[in-house]
């Protein structure tokens, strides 16, 4: 039996964190961090409902909508992911956007460890 190993790397936009530290000072940015860990997990969480119903415009909303906290903080990889779940949604296509969600539920599990590594480092 063949097992895929998946070894998906995250790239976090250095510079967009750096402009959070420097903007905010440590303290504001690490909330503001905290606060879009929260909102992705949450986010994450809110796109199963949709997936299982078949509501792929609401679907795609909800992944474009997470795409654009992602951006914001800087976690570019999960943010192209987020967007590439939309584009599936959007286009019904219903084995693909299986293979996409899962991908981004692992680069969202990645990406939230680099972002929580971050934390706390000014930036």
């Amino acid at each position: 039996m063949a097992t895929l190993n998946h070894d998906d790397a995250v790239r976090l936009d250095a510079g967009a964190l750096a402009a959070l530290y420097r903007d905010l000072g440590p303290q504001g940015a690490d909330a503001v961090l905290a606060r879009a860990m929260e909102e992705v997990a949450l986010r994450l969480d809110g796109l199963s409902g949709p997936h299982r119903s078949g509501q792929w415009a609401e679907l795609a909303r909800r992944a474009r909508a997470l795409r654009a906290i992602a951006e914001q903080v800087g976690l570019t990889t999960l943010a192209r992911v987020a967007g590439d779940v939309a584009a599936c949604a959007g286009r019904c296509e219903a084995p693909a956007l299986g293979a996409t969600l899962a991908r981004l539920d692992r680069i969202a599990c990645r990406s939230l460890a680099e972002l929580w590594d971050v934390q706390g480092t000014g930036g």
